[in-house]
């Protein structure tokens, strides 16, 4: 079974603040003692934490929905009650968060230990020591807690290497990746041998250092989804330099170029930001006995190549005898030294714009009015949804307050512009109250 998992989608609830308390001081010789209920305490929120040691999203594959605790509810004698833990969620290193809902990405992980709130905790209700007032000394008002935020997100493992093996499937890129690296990927004769990426450091005698990333192979229609495709250019979009290998082994000369051009081309349909990545084009295979020829023909076809603005340099080896991959190291970690961190956003605006397209409408309005079809009024929005779950019903002077509220926000006016009469009723998800002029 695949244990590499790069892509996930999940769902985080977090906690609901706790409710405030209705309570009064009731104390021998303390006569109108006062109102003395305590705030209740804030909900936990989900925050995604990176976790060095994680080298996959695959745990999220058995335990996709997350929800924190509540907060505790107000207690008597002003005490507040307790606030709930967070949650915290351990993912790899290099993962972008991107909210279904809106397509927005509202972060990437990349440092270490960095943390990331996706959902935030309700706070608490207010208890009724903060309603008292010279009117009213003793109120029976207090605010349950306000409810959790909830999202549907997808989580992007986009691995962090400083180099990208890239190229057709068998040109040697595992083998390359085993020779200079102590990773050890499988290697075999026949093609996407590479199912996952593999990663690997490589040491150089002079004490420089970086990670090298071996990618699946890359094949025509690769960024329309064919073959690996997806799964090989997600992954390079934070390499800083990438190795072009080239197979040099093939009996037909013009198979090497036009692997070369198929490849530049898929990138350059994936995103084109990632044509301007340096780029080092290794000639592989050499000690096969058509590779000199081969490599001959490649480059005289790079040199005519009229749509080029800058040949590439042609590095040749073989990584089965170990022949210039020492050197090509070294050119690599110079190229490294003079390479700044790159920034692939057109691919991710890209994405944003298709899932806005996709995604329906949210609410925006303070307040929606609709009927159904028995003639009850339906009450909905954001804002008024909040206000409703933050009453507490079980005191008369609280649903006064809600209903002072709904007249501040222009309810009323808008369900008498709609047509509605004395005595009909009106329903706010379950609770079902008369209009009375």
């Amino acid at each position: 079974m695949n244990t590499f998992v790069d892509q996930i989608k999940i769902e985080v609830h977090a906690g609901k603040g706790g409710d405030g308390m209705v309570a009064f001081r009731r104390e021998k010789y303390v006569p109108n003692g006062g109102p003395a209920g305590g705030d209740g305490g804030r909900g936990g929120s989900i925050i995604l934490k990176v976790d060095e040691g994680l080298r996959t999203l695959m745990d999220f594959r058995y335990h996709r929905i997350f929800k924190a605790k509540n907060g505790g509810n107000g207690m008597n004698k002003q005490m507040t009650g307790p606030s709930a833990a967070d949650t915290v969620i351990a993912v790899p290193q290099g993962t972008t968060v991107r909210d279904l809902d809106t397509g927005e990405i509202i972060g990437d992980l990349v440092e270490k230990s960095q943390e990331l709130v996706v959902a935030r905790g309700g706070r608490g209700g207010r208890g009724n020591i903060h309603f008292a007032s010279a009117k009213n000394p003793a109120p029976e008002i207090a605010e349950n807690g306000e409810p959790g935020e909830g999202h549907y997100l997808e989580l992007e493992l986009k691995m962090l290497a400083d180099v990208g093996l890239i190229g057709f499937p068998s040109v040697g890129k595992s083998t390359l990746l085993s020779v200079v690296t102590g990773a050890k990927p499988k290697i075999a004769a026949y093609e996407f041998t590479t199912l996952v990426p593999n990663l690997g450091m490589v040491m150089l005698p002079d004490g420089r250092d970086f990670a090298m990333a071996d990618m699946p192979g890359l094949i025509e229609g690769a960024a329309k989804g064919v073959g690996l495709g997806l799964k090989f250019l997600r992954h390079i979009e934070r390499t800083r330099v990438l190795l072009h290998l080239v197979d040099m082994s093939s009996e037909d000369p013009e198979q090497a170029i036009q692997r070369y051009r198929q490849i530049n081309h898929e990138l350059a349909n994936y995103d084109p930001e990632l044509l301007k990545r340096p780029q080092i084009v290794v000639a592989t295979k050499m000690d096969m006995p058509n590779a000199n020829d081969n490599l001959e023909h490649f480059k005289r076809e790079l040199a005519a190549d009229d749509t080029l603005e800058q040949t590439p340099r042609v590095f040749p080896i073989s990584a089965v005898t170990h022949q210039g991959v020492q050197q090509l190291m070294q050119l690599t970690a110079d190229l490294l030294d003079k390479t700044p961190a790159f920034d692939s956003e057109s691919h991710d605006e890209q994405l944003v714009a298709e899932y806005k397209a996709a995604a329906p409408d949210k609410e925006t309005a303070d307040f929606t009015i609709s009927r159904d079809e028995d003639g009850t009024w339906v009450l909905g929005g954001a804002k008024l949804l909040r206000l409703f779950d933050m009453t507490d019903l079980t005191h008369e002077q609280s649903q006064l307050r809600f209903a002072r509220q709904l007249r501040t926000m222009g309810v009323d006016d808008a369900l008498r512009a709609k047509g509605i009469k004395d005595g009909d009723l009106v329903r706010i998800k379950k609770f079902v109250f008369e209009f009375v002029q």
